[in-house]
């Protein structure tokens, strides 16, 4: 549980009831049987009508002197290590799924619109859905870290592993190419698609193809195979991940376009997962299928013995490290949750400070662009204060500025308009994973902030909300001064050309793009200048952060 609160306290804010279930829009299921039908059926076709083909394993030539000749330590180490850290980012990534259960093809995310979704919840029409409501939970033998609303640890396991992965592939492939053991995985002649071909033919048919020995060779089947997880899978993988940045996404629009949208980038996202996934099933299958030993002796300890038990040894040794990390990384995540999030801050922080916050967003998005529906999320404020004030239409409403300014001020809706007006059109980033494209109209943040004259010392904005956090108190959220003054940085009154309804954030809501969306506190009450985000709260730069261990920083 979290340690700032007690288990009665979660489940009194969580409904009970987190079952996952599998629903498939028809046109998937087709689309997976017509996939089916073109591989395995056309390879029993084959093989019923004209046989089975030649097996190309029996025409590899010998080894020479210039072949890879078993797998070097540098080699093995990399393997196990890229093993332990996928399997981490794997179920880190099942935990961040499953707080929005749902997958979609387009930007709108509305409603039956998802192609797969792993909830039960046919989201209702008669009553404010929120997607916190909508969120399942995993248990903690499948994600990481596994129960209750967990995307802020999730997320701090997810990002804190990517980088290494990302490291440990990168040696390898240098590696790769400055020793011959490139030859064993990179084609060099386009023979190796119709003979990978051939090979498959016989394992779906279940004629079992000669199997050359690994420790020289790999059959054309498994070469294409492991160059399509190293040089494929896996810069996919990185690739749509960067696609789902907020900042990224409203400063290049065009880069999620690539993969048909932003939500098209998460979906892939998850099917490269997929492949991981069953790229691992069939992998160890065909390992234990074909000398489980001697291929392991391969990748441990560099030998070619059919005798010795080694390998397997070895072998056990780091699957028994990876399951006893896996109860550290539980007992971390619930028991030490400010460890991770302090961990993670120092690995991408300043990496993400120093680089893509420093992107400007940019108008792109038209008025046919926005969608026809658009989630909500946070706790409607209880408050009289918030009630009375949408009660009179917000006609007493007034915003309190004060703090390290030369000019604190407290403005009505009215006065804000009469200072400017600034209408964008962008794409909101919820860090659940759900997206929805809004124009949104209000004053500049830019204005504002040259209205008040902040002193020299002021580096961050803490905005106040009516609301309440998930666990009771005051929601706000800070920002730094910089992201305050990029473009499309505005205090929104209006939404799609109307005034903002009480759901999304009557009568005033923030709106800093390159931020994910817990950033863009709703219900505005008050702003103030600090010279730093650590003297407001707990310390950590806002509600969410402080108790559900978000990041400060919310550009990914």
């Amino acid at each position: 549980m979290f340690t700032d609160f007690s288990k009665a306290e979660q489940d009194v804010r969580y409904p009970k009831d987190r079952r996952m279930f599998l629903g498939l829009k028809p046109y998937a299921i087709i689309i997976l049987i017509v996939l089916l039908l073109a591989t395995v059926g056309a390879a029993w076709f084959q093989y019923l009508v004209f046989g089975l083909p030649a097996d190309p394993s029996l025409l590899i030539p010998p080894v020479t002197a210039a072949d890879p000749k078993g797998f070097p330590l540098w080699l093995a180490l990399s393997h196990w290590v890229n093993f332990f850290f996928l399997i981490l980012i794997i179920r880190s990534g099942l935990s961040i799924l499953a707080d929005h259960p749902r997958l979609y093809w387009n930007n709108g995310c509305s409603p039956n619109t998802e192609w797969i979704r792993f909830t039960p919840i046919k989201v209702p029409d008669n009553k404010t859905w929120t997607a916190k409501e909508d969120a399942r939970y995993l248990s903690p033998v499948i994600g990481l870290p596994g129960y209750r609303h967990s995307v802020g640890l999730a997320r701090s396991w997810h990002f804190i592993t990517v980088p290494f992965f990302l490291l440990n592939g990168m040696v390898y492939i240098v590696l790769l190419f400055f020793t011959n053991q490139w030859k064993r995985l990179v084609p060099v002649s386009w023979k190796v698609l119709p003979d990978s071909w051939k090979v498959f033919v016989h394992y779906a048919t279940f004629n079992m193809p000669v199997e050359p020995n690994g420790f020289y060779h790999y059959n054309a089947l498994q070469q294409i195979s492991y160059f399509a997880v190293i040089f494929i899978l896996a810069p996919i993988a990185m690739l749509t991940g960067m696609a789902m940045s907020p900042a990224i996404e409203n400063r290049f629009h065009w880069f999620p376009r690539l993969f048909g949208s932003r939500q098209g980038a998460r979906s892939i996202h998850f099917l490269v997962m997929l492949a991981y996934v069953g790229f691992i099933i069939i992998h160890v299958a065909m390992v234990a299928a074909t000398g489980f030993s001697r291929n392991l002796n391969h990748m441990t300890i560099n030998s070619d013995s059919t005798t010795s038990y080694t390998g397997l040894y070895i072998t056990i040794g780091i699957i028994l490290f990876t399951v006893a990390f896996a109860f550290l990384a539980h007992w971390l995540s619930w028991q030490r949750p400010r460890i991770l999030q302090h961990t993670e801050a120092a690995i991408n922080g300043q990496l993400w400070q120093l680089s893509i916050n420093k992107f400007k967003p940019k108008v792109y998005y038209s008025q046919k662009d926005i969608s026809p529906y658009f989630w909500t999320n946070g706790k409607t404020p209880v408050s009289d204060e918030w009630k009375n004030l949408l009660a009179n239409d917000s006609k007493d409403y007034k915003l309190k500025i004060d703090g390290l300014v030369e000019n604190p001020v407290e403005l009505s809706l009215e006065d804000m308009m009469k200072l400017g007006k600034e209408q964008n059109i962008t794409m909101h980033h919820c860090v659940q994973g759900w997206t929805g494209i809004a124009e949104w109209g209000g004053l500049p943040l830019k204005t504002l902030i040259e209205m008040v004259k902040p002193k020299a010392s002021v580096t961050t904005l803490v905005f106040y909300s009516f609301g309440e956090g998930l666990y009771g108190g005051t929601y706000y959220d800070t920002h730094s001064l910089d992201n305050c003054l990029k473009p499309e940085s505005i205090l929104a009154w209006e939404m799609n050309y109307k005034p903002l309804s009480p759901e999304h954030g009557a009568p005033l809501r923030l709106r800093v793009e390159n931020q994910l969306g817990y950033k863009m506190v709703k219900w505005i009450s008050r702003i103030e200048f600090l010279e730093t985000y650590k003297t407001t709260g707990k310390g950590f730069g806002g509600k969410n952060e402080d108790d559900e261990y978000y990041d400060l920083l919310a550009d990914t």
